[in-house]
């Protein structure tokens, strides 16, 4: 088994109630239609609209790696050069940041990680982040390394499971996982060139958010191990087993589309459907083959892929109002973080009243693919 024992989270200076971010969205495609950009900023159908998915949104507060003045004064070379590069830089300084309060929440020291995987899909960085941090943390050189990219939103499940995984063969070693994303940089840019502005536009301006967490993760016979005589504070839980289901024929719901302009985001309201329809088989077989039922969890760690999404997770599993209210309140403070958001509402439930000894978790990643990662955790 695996034993978590550190998980923290890093946000960036900048944060803004969702009635701010709303009128920044509405004020860049503004810019751009006087730009001239070719994507004729918003209607006023638009405009209409975008206000009330920002007031549905579930969200009342967001960070974002820059001040809202900024936006706008980056798209400055083809392909978003400049955004990307700043990308780059923000990443690599937020995920320290996670990674550094990881470690020392942990009692260990950067020389003692054996594996590193970092998961982002709001950049693009060769060498990837984790080779980036190897000097400012004072990693080991021979660190084994596993950056991730493309699975998106469902990544920081999918990480804690081949997390999981690599601790199973190595259980002397110690892992860490990091997801950051920066997904305030996809916003449409008035001096790039971008097409018409899409409802899927709209929806990602409304939820997503800024941040990073870290999450520091043990086999069961690891080095210094006698250290810990004590849980630690938080207690946090073991890893027990996981799940990976791809399904078919929903490819097109949600995912990335790399334009001239930057990233373009792809999102239908098939994701919802594609929840609801799918999610319940996945749960109960996988809860089955370990002589579990859905009674059985007492504590529900589910992606907060927006207020749909959730409402589709509660009926597909049949899950009273009070299951997901942690899923809630982590989209209502800090918005949806993509990879990042599992993890910190795995910190959240820790941090304010840690489930029973012996109690049963189950941890919900949903991305593209459209994908599920389910983690099963018990405390």
């Amino acid at each position: 088994m695996t034993k978590i024992v550190a998980v923290s989270s890093a946000f960036p200076a900048h944060r803004y109630p969702q009635a701010d971010l709303t009128r920044a969205v509405t004020a860049l495609a503004a810019r751009g239609a006087a730009a001239g950009d070719g994507g004729g900023g918003l209607g006023n159908r638009q405009r209409t609209l975008l206000e009330r998915l920002h007031a549905n949104a579930g969200v009342d507060t967001r960070h974002t790696v820059l001040p809202l003045a900024e936006y706008g004064t980056l798209g400055l070379a083809i392909n978003d050069l400049a955004i990307n590069d700043r990308y780059i830089d923000e990443a690599t300084a937020l995920g320290e940041r996670a990674l550094r309060a990881a470690l020392a929440q942990a009692d260990r020291t950067a020389a003692d990680l054996d594996l590193l995987i970092v998961t982002s899909v709001t950049g693009v960085a060769v060498p990837s982040l984790d080779a980036r941090l190897i000097p400012r943390l004072g990693l080991r050189t021979d660190v084994k390394r596993l950056p991730v990219f493309g699975l998106g939103c469902v990544a920081g499940a999918a990480g804690l499971a081949r997390m999981h995984d690599y601790l199973l063969g190595w259980p002397r070693h110690t892992a860490a996982l990091l997801a950051v994303e920066l997904c305030s940089l996809s916003w449409p840019q008035p001096s790039a060139p971008r097409a018409t502005i899409t409802t899927a536009d709209l929806v990602a301006s409304a939820l997503f958010g800024d941040g990073a967490v870290a999450l520091v993760a043990t086999g069961t016979r690891a080095r210094r191990a006698a250290a810990f005589l004590a849980p630690p504070l938080p207690r946090l839980p073991r890893v027990i087993a996981t799940w990976s289901e791809v399904y078919p024929d929903s490819g097109d719901a949600l995912g990335w589309r790399l334009e001239p302009g930057g990233f373009r985001i792809v999102l239908t309201a098939e994701l919802a459907e594609v929840v609801e329809r799918r999610l319940s088989a996945s749960v109960t077989g996988f809860l089955a083959g370990h002589g579990l039922t859905a009674d059985d969890i007492g504590t529900w760690i589910c992606h907060p892929g927006g207020p749909k999404v959730l409402d589709a997770a509660a009926r597909a599993l049949k899950l009273p109002d009070t299951a997901l209210a942690a899923s809630r309140r982590s989209l209502a403070e800090v918005g949806n973080l993509s990879s990042a958001s599992v993890l910190h509402i795995l910190e959240m439930t820790v941090a304010e009243q840690a489930p029973p000894p012996g109690a049963f978790g189950l941890l919900i990643g949903l991305g593209p693919g459209v994908s599920a990662e389910l983690v099963l955790l018990r405390w």
